[in-house]
């Protein structure tokens, strides 16, 4: 038998998420009659899926160390660091 996990939220993060389980759901989508159904695939295909790439910091701005990499203007990023 599984021992059951101690909850240690905090009480206003517990406040908080049964204020947000207890919200109604959602009314299902409003969609013409004539809309085609389609696969989840082809939602998720058009999105961009995130790239690891090796590179540095410099002066806070970050530098693919691969030139041949183009990061758009105002593209997010998520630093890893090691020692």
């Amino acid at each position: 038998m599984v021992a059951p996990n101690i909850d240690d939220r905090s009480a206003e993060r517990r406040a908080q998420d049964d204020a947000i389980a207890a919200e109604p759901l959602l009314p299902p989508l409003e969609l013409p009659p004539d809309a085609q159904a389609s696969p989840v695939e082809t939602h998720l295909a058009r999105r961009r899926r995130p790239v690891a790439l090796v590179g540095i910091v410099e002066n806070g701005l970050v530098r693919p160390l691969d030139a041949s990499v183009k990061l758009p203007e105002s593209a997010r990023v998520i630093i890893v660091t090691s020692e």
